[in-house]
């Protein structure tokens, strides 16, 4: 047996060889298998951070939200808090206003002495009622030669006129209200009936 046939038969030489092969290839290995798990830690991190933002951005929001929420409802309150106290206040208003028109317009423009006193008095505790009632953001409302609003007016009766637009209102029997935007007290009012419709161009109604 030759030296040669010795190196390549002897198991020892072998098992050496090999081990040096694997001690050969493992560093090569190594930062792979080490480079996963932090791979995984980056991006855990990176989905906690992510959660993280969405949910402050959720609750500012939500805080912004609130508080515009909260502004609006204060608001509200301030102008809305007489509401009730304005209507029952109208009464007022309207007893004024019949005690006015009871006194026929030659009468008002004759009168001397008590009776002018007594009328130029009335008027100017209408005209103060109505500056007090505005302060508090309550307003009449004047429809008259406007076109009916069914959120603002009532109508009572309607009046044959073909010179008017149909829909316009021709009469008001009673002074309606509104406080900030909310109608405090429709209108009653009489609307036109028989004349071409609001805003329909002019040959068309004759037409």
């Amino acid at each position: 047996m030759t030296s040669n046939d010795m190196q390549h038969d002897d198991p020892r030489q072998n098992t050496v060889e090999a081990g040096a092969g694997v001690a050969h290839e493992a560093p090569h290995d190594a930062p792979e298998a080490q480079a996963a798990p932090a791979d995984d830690k980056l991006a855990a991190l990176t989905a906690e951070r992510d959660e993280l933002k969405d949910r402050t951005l959720r609750t500012l929001a939500e805080m912004e939200n609130l508080r515009r929420r909260t502004e609006r409802e204060v608001a509200d309150g301030r102008t809305y808090a007489v509401t009730n106290f304005a209507r029952d206040v109208l009464n007022v208003a309207d007893n004024i206003r019949r005690a006015l028109d009871s006194v026929p317009a030659e009468a008002r423009a004759s009168a001397e002495g008590a009776l002018k006193g007594l009328i130029d008095g009335i008027e100017l505790t209408e005209r103060d009622l109505a500056k007090t009632l505005e302060r508090h953001g309550v307003k009449v409302v004047e429809p008259k030669g406007q076109r009916f609003d069914p959120n603002r007016h009532q109508a009572m009766f309607e009046v044959p006129d073909p010179e008017v637009p149909a829909g316009t209102v021709v009469q008001v029997m009673q002074s309606g209200y509104v406080i900030g935007d909310r109608t405090l007290r429709p209108a009653l009012v009489g609307v036109a009936k028989g004349g071409p419709k609001a805003g329909a161009p002019a040959d068309a109604a004759q037409a």
